[in-house]
C-alpha cells in the first residue's frame, strides 16, 4: 500500500474558517486545480448527476483530487467536514465504476454507520443517471438484507469495517473485481480500534488495487 510513501509527497493546508479562495496550498509539482467539472473528463451521465445534485463548480479538494484519482493514482486527501470530501468520493467512484459489470468494484470503509450511509446516498444520487447500484453494509441493519442486496449485485459498497469484514468472510461480498479502496476518515478509524478489521478486509482484496485514504484533518498527498 502506498499510503506512507504518499504522505511525504505533498500537502494542502487550509486556514481554519477560510473560504476556498483564501486557501493556502502546497501541491505536488505538475498538479494544477481543475476549476470546472466539464474539464475533468467525466462521463456525460455523471455530469448530469453532479449538476442535478446542485453543484456549480468543484470545491478546492475536488479541484485537486478528482483527476489524480480517476487517472489511477493513489491519493491521500484530507479535508474538514463541509468541504466537499464526501461528494468528491462519490463522483470519483461513479467515474471509475463500469456499470456493464454487476460486481463490486469500489469499496468505501468509514468509521461510523452515519458516514457510511451518507456516502452511499450521495453515490446513488449523483450516479442516478448512470444507474449506479450502491449499498451500505453497516451494523444495526439486517444481515439478511445485506446478503440479498449483495447477491443481486451492486457496483459500490459503503460500510463500516466490522460489517464489511463479516460479509467478506461469509463470501457474500465478493472482492475479485474491486479496483478502488477508499478509507474514509482513516485516522478516525484507527483511533477507534479498527486496525485489525481494516487489515482483514485489505488482505482479501486484489493485489492491483488503487487506494484512497481520506483523513479528517487538512492535507492532500498523492503518489
Amino acid at each position: 500500500m502506498a499510503m506512507a510513501a504518499a504522505a511525504t509527497t505533498s500537502r494542502v493546508a487550509r486556514r481554519m474558517g477560510a473560504d476556498d479562495d483564501k486557501l493556502v496550498f502546497e501541491t505536488t509539482e505538475g498538479i494544477e486545480p481543475i476549476l470546472s467539472f466539464d474539464q475533468m473528463g467525466l462521463k456525460d451521465d455523471l455530469l448530469r448527476g453532479i449538476y442535478n445534485y446542485g453543484f456549480e463548480k468543484p470545491s478546492a479538494i475536488q479541484q485537486r483530487a478528482v483527476m489524480p484519482i480517476t487517472n489511477g493514482r493513489d491519493v491521500i486527501a484530507q479535508a474538514q467536514s463541509g468541504t466537499g470530501k464526501t461528494s468528491m468520493i462519490a463522483l470519483t467512484v461513479c467515474q471509475v465504476v463500469d456499470t456493464a459489470s454487476r460486481e463490486v468494484q469500489a469499496l468505501i470503509l468509514s468509521p461510523t454507520r452515519e458516514l457510511a450511509s451518507q456516502t452511499e446516498k450521495v453515490i446513488r444520487t449523483i450516479g442516478d443517471f448512470m444507474n449506479i447500484q450502491a449499498h451500505s453494509c453497516i451494523g444495526g441493519k439486517s444481515v439478511g438484507e445485506d446478503i440479498r442486496k449483495l447477491e443481486n449485485g451492486v457496483h459500490v459498497v459503503s460500510g463500516t469495517p466490522g460489517r464489511v469484514c463479516d460479509m467478506i468472510k461469509r463470501r457474500t461480498l465478493r472482492t475479485r473485481a474491486i479496483k478502488l479502496l477508499i478509507l474514509d476518515e482513516s485516522d478516525e478509524m484507527l483511533s477507534r480500534g479498527f486496525k485489525d478489521q481494516i487489515y482483514d478486509v485489505y488482505r482479501h482484496l486484489p493485489p492491483e488495487l488503487q487506494v484512497l485514504p481520506s483523513l479528517s484533518h487538512l492535507a492532500f498527498s498523492l503518489n
